[in-house]
């Protein structure tokens, strides 16, 4: 009896980096040293993920300048003030609007790939943002020339290539940040705009078949950023029915963090399809504690009380450094965490394969 465990994505950047992503943003550093600095970054990032242990990794993110925005770093046609996101703590994050058609993705996340499967032998995963995320890029008061059903067109064709060609670079499996799920609940309680928001994705989702499916996955979190959250408010009572009708293999969700878990797997036992597989957090990456193997343990174990082992996977709870200046958490303790996770793992399939009875 098997667990699979699975990174989210991204990890906190060296100091050395950030420095040096600040310097060459005023010129005070050149793009080639910038670079140099992004490939020792990387190197070091799948050096210590292969440390841990895990049976599949990412690159941590460490090349991009964020988990949403990475497809239009360096597009010319955008206008910084575009929807704010705010936080509990009171700070905020702002996506750009577009200011001209068509839209094109600037970077394809293959490209990450293709650089971090050179650097390993090991399974990678690939993190993209989802097309419903970048929805929000399209300004309310519209663009002459370019109207919001032709960019929701180009988005399509660019988020499904985004995937596609992630999985034709030999991708492990592919997984549609969608972080914005709760928030989407948040600012329409209704459920209105969270529909809308899963009715897009799906139009990308219903392009890959049956096969291609089983490896796409969504991860939805309350959006980790400087150690505080935009939606940790809204209940997964309310999500999970609505998030479980999107056509994807493997979901990924913040659980360490939550209060309430019987609630919240009560809510997964009723809406998870048997089709499906659900990873669930057991690493808050929103606290420097580093949980033992033996609480990991404990969580999935309990966990495996209301959902079937073979739909069960144990994640972080969020990715550790979404956007590349997070500086709230220690790039070792992202790392002992995911240590944690994948030893907690393990002591969870021994204990169920000891009660396990063979007929």
């Amino acid at each position: 009896m098997k667990i699979l465990t699975e990174p989210i994505g991204s990890i906190p950047r060296p100091i050395e980096l950030i420095l040096g992503m600040q310097a060459n943003a005023a010129g005070q550093l050149d793009d080639k040293g910038l670079q140099q600095l992004f490939e020792a970054a990387l190197r070091d990032t799948i050096k210590r993920f292969e440390e841990t242990g895990s049976p599949v990794i990412t690159d941590g993110e460490q090349t991009k300048p964020s988990f949403a925005t990475y497809p239009i770093a360096g597009m010319k046609q955008l206008d910084p003030n575009g929807v704010v996101i705010p936080f509990a703590d009171g700070h905020t994050r702002q996506l750009p609007k577009i200011t001209a058609g068509p839209f094109r993705y600037q970077t394809h996340a293959d490209a990450y790939l293709k650089k971090s499967k050179q650097l390993t032998s090991l399974p990678v995963k690939q993190a993209v943002i989802s097309a419903s995320a970048l929805s929000l890029l399209y300004p309310a008061e519209g663009i002459t020339g370019y109207s919001q059903e032709q960019f929701i067109n180009d988005l399509l064709n660019e988020a499904e290539a985004d995937i596609r060609e992630s999985l034709n670079s030999g991708a492990y499996n592919v997984q549609i940040d969608f972080t914005e799920a709760r928030l989407a609940l948040k600012l329409d309680p209704s459920g209105g705009l969270l529909k809308s928001f899963i009715d897009l994705n799906n139009q990308v989702l219903n392009r890959f078949n049956e096969e291609e499916r089983k490896k796409i996955g969504v991860h939805s979190c309350p959006g980790g950023d400087h150690d505080s959250t935009h939606s940790a408010d809204i209940s997964y009572a309310d999500l999970l029915p609505l998030l479980f009708q999107l056509n994807a293999g493997n979901f990924y969700l913040e659980f360490a963090g939550e209060k309430d878990k019987n609630t919240v797997l009560i809510a997964i036992k009723e809406n998870l399809r048997p089709s499906q597989r659900v990873f669930l957090g057991v690493t808050d990456v929103l606290i420097p504690k580093i949980e033992s193997p033996e609480e990991i343990r404990d969580t999935i174990l309990h966990a495996a009380e209301f959902i079937a082992v073979d739909q069960l996977g144990s994640t972080d709870d969020c990715g550790f450094s979404p956007f590349a200046d997070d500086t709230s958490t220690a790039r070792d303790i992202a790392f002992a965490k995911i240590s944690s996770r994948i030893k907690g793992t393990h002591l969870a399939e021994e204990a169920l394969n000891k009660t396990t009875v063979y007929v």
